[in-house]
């Protein structure tokens, strides 16, 4: 039997390959080597970290269950449907990716705000204004996160098999319980990943959401928003709240990683 000689890998692309590698890893490298350690429990036990991590924790999720209710629809229409312009539509759908945060928040708060396009209709109909309230800390996250489930869903739906969908059909099956009992199934992991995702992208959302929410303690200002205010008066806060940040997305990609991540992108 012949021995596999193992390919070598080129100078021209591990160089740069090695490059790109150190300099996604040296900021947070130097974040952990300047993070008060001695003083890191105290920092933690603050009252304005733990609501701050609470309302991130919540708001994301929130947002990642709107993403969900309205994002897998969405990709399946793309994916599947035979819609005109299919094209342009898909266009469409990543433009936040490609957005500022900010001019995000300010589109929300022209459509959403109380003078808005429809916001005014929301307070005069029903008393309702959602600019600077939590409601609009989680419309801001899931404007900018949803293209991250939409693609990841989309994706799947194109890689799996449609034979299985198709010969559910010809067993009698409505759309409705093929989509649940078939598709749904098969493209699951692709849902995961997209899912957390988009969360991860919601929990370290900023722009959008200072400009569409505010900043307002307890109510709208969120773990990216603590860091901002805490940089500018205390760096050492500044680093604890990053550090909080960084622990709990890599918890969350690292547990779902070998499971579904892997398989889904």
């Amino acid at each position: 039997m012949s021995r596999r000689v193992p390919a070598r890998r080129p100078l021209l692309l591990l160089v740069p390959g090695l490059g790109g590698l150190v300099f996604l890893l040296v900021p947070v490298a130097g974040l952990l080597v300047r993070a008060p350690w001695r003083e890191l429990p105290a920092r933690l036990a603050s009252p304005e970290v733990a609501t701050a991590l609470r309302l991130s924790l919540v708001s994301a999720t929130l947002a990642t269950g709107i993403c969900l209710v309205l994002g897998v629809p969405l990709a399946w229409l793309l994916a599947r449907g035979e819609l005109p312009g299919r094209g342009l539509l898909r266009a469409l759908v990543t433009v936040p990716l490609v957005l500022p945060p900010v001019v995000g928040g300010v589109a929300l708060l022209l459509v959403l705000g109380r003078r808005g396009l429809i916001g005014r209709y929301l307070d005069e109909w029903f008393g309702v204004s959602l600019p600077f309230t939590t409601a609009a800390v989680v419309l801001a996250e899931a404007f900018v996160a949803l293209p991250f489930l939409v693609l990841a869903v989309e994706g799947a739906l194109r890689s799996s098999d449609p034979r299985y969908e198709e010969a559910a059909a010809t067993l009698g099956a409505s759309r409705w319980y093929t989509f649940r009992r078939v598709t749904l199934p098969a493209v699951l992991p692709g849902v995961v990943a997209g899912a957390v995702l988009c969360w991860a992208r919601a929990l370290g959302e900023f722009g959008a959401t200072i400009t569409f929410a505010g900043n307002f303690p307890g109510t709208t200002t969120t773990m990216p928003l603590a860091v901002y205010l805490a940089l500018e008066t205390d760096p050492a806060a500044a680093i604890v709240l990053s550090l909080v940040l960084l622990a709990v997305s890599v918890t969350v990609l690292v547990a779902l990683r070998e499971r579904w991540l892997e398989g889904a992108l």
